[in-house]
């Protein structure tokens, strides 16, 4: 009989990794358990939920048009993913219908965040050539908004929009970069390249201005949109002009991991690095990994924390980990664990069903502070699903 005779450190690792693998399945049953009921409720009200409302109740997606109204439907699809149980997929079904129509909006940058998180997931799970077909309509109305003086989709519609009073000529926000995993991703499908050069285009015109030479971003960028020139660099949802805005670093790490998964060009891979070490390595960055809603904010320590920064950046590092070596695990788990600790995960039956607590949309306009919202428990069952499937 042959013993194989282990060391102590490969032990430990073994151990370490079971553990993890462990802890990603049970915070996903509890997930699972949480959410359950705001299933139910969603399902009797043919609503999507948001958030909560000043009451403590459900928030549901705003009509006729909401940013986030993909994310549950998404959510509903990692979970029909993870457990099999055909609730959740009937869940994810009857809510992305609610907005399907929306595919074919050209006045707003946000159906990539509308799609390819619902509609795309759909399309991955089911092969469904249905769902294809409506993640190609939605990617066709997105690229009527870029512009090629700019190079860069434009973001909100100034006229009648809720940032109208800045006088804005053609704006372009962080958070654009996510909505180019749609472009990739049909171009893929389709192979049709329009949509991929679109999405390269944006993605180097944003890095070559949005971006401070820390490796920290701008929120908004706007542009002539005759000449393509750079007119000014501000904030919308951040603290100051020049602050660094948490959810805005966490996107533009988020999305330049994506784009060097798309691509394999290395300059993306290399500067979501330099974004991932701005965040990591920042003085106000706390020890427990949820970011303040911004880096600079003036009240730290005593501004608010923000969830879905930490779950963004969470999802983020475990995807840049499988291209570096493991460099950023520890980083990813240590968020992780103070996201499913009692501190930020909600009590069964606690807010109004939501997984986690302590979210800020955006604070300057007073909108969704110290709250819960549908994209912090998207990004944390993503993350959570990403733990699992490479057994760490």
């Amino acid at each position: 009989m042959n013993i194989i005779k282990s060391s102590p450190l490969f032990i430990l690792l073994t151990i370490l990794s079971c553990k993890s693998q462990t802890d990603s399945v049970a915070r996903l049953t509890k997930s699972e358990q949480q959410l359950t009921e705001l299933r139910i409720l969603s399902m009797k009200q043919h609503k999507n939920p948001r958030s909560i409302n000043a009451k403590g109740q459900v928030r549901w997606t705003e009509s006729p048009y909401d940013w986030t109204e993909g994310f549950w439907p998404g959510t509903c699809w990692m979970l029909y993913e993870n457990t099999k149980d055909e609730q959740w997929k009937e869940a994810a079904i009857a809510t992305q219908h609610l907005f399907e129509q929306h595919k074919l909006l050209t006045n707003d940058h946000d159906l990539g965040f509308i799609f390819n998180n619902s509609f795309g997931k759909a399309y991955r799970i089911t092969g469904d050539t249905r769902y294809k077909q409506v993640l190609i309509d939605a990617a066709k109305s997105l690229s009527t908004r870029f512009n090629k003086n700019v190079g860069c989709i434009k973001s909100w519609d100034v006229i009648g929009n809720w940032q109208a009073k800045r006088g804005w000529k053609f704006p372009v926000i962080i958070d654009n970069l996510m909505n180019l995993e749609m472009l990739f991703e049909v171009s893929d499908i389709t192979g049709d390249s329009m949509y991929r050069a679109i999405a390269i285009a944006h993605a180097n015109t944003t890095m070559r201005n949005h971006f401070r030479p820390d490796g920290s971003s701008y929120h908004v960028l706007d542009y002539n949109p005759e000449t393509g020139e750079l007119v000014s660099k501000v904030t919308a949802q951040g603290f100051a002009d020049e602050s660094a805005w948490a959810r805005g670093q966490a996107w533009g790490l988020y999305a330049y991991t994506m784009c060097y998964r798309y691509t394999k060009d290395k300059k993306y891979l290399d500067f979501a690095e330099k974004i991932a070490n701005f965040i990591l390595n920042h003085p106000n960055y706390p020890q427990d990994g949820v970011p303040y809603w911004d880096f600079n904010a003036p009240t730290i320590p005593d501004a608010p924390r923000d969830a879905s920064s930490a779950a963004i950046i969470a999802s983020a590092l475990l995807e840049l980990n499988r291209y570096t070596g493991d460099k950023y695990i520890n980083n990813a788990q240590r968020i992780l664990n103070s996201l499913a600790s009692d501190a930020y995960t909600a009590k069964k039956g606690e807010n109004a069903h939501f997984v986690l607590m302590h979210s800020v949309g955006s604070l300057p306009h007073g909108n969704e502070i110290d709250v819960p919202l549908n994209y912090t428990d998207y990004y944390y069952l993503e993350a959570l699903s990403r733990l699992k499937e490479r057994g760490l």
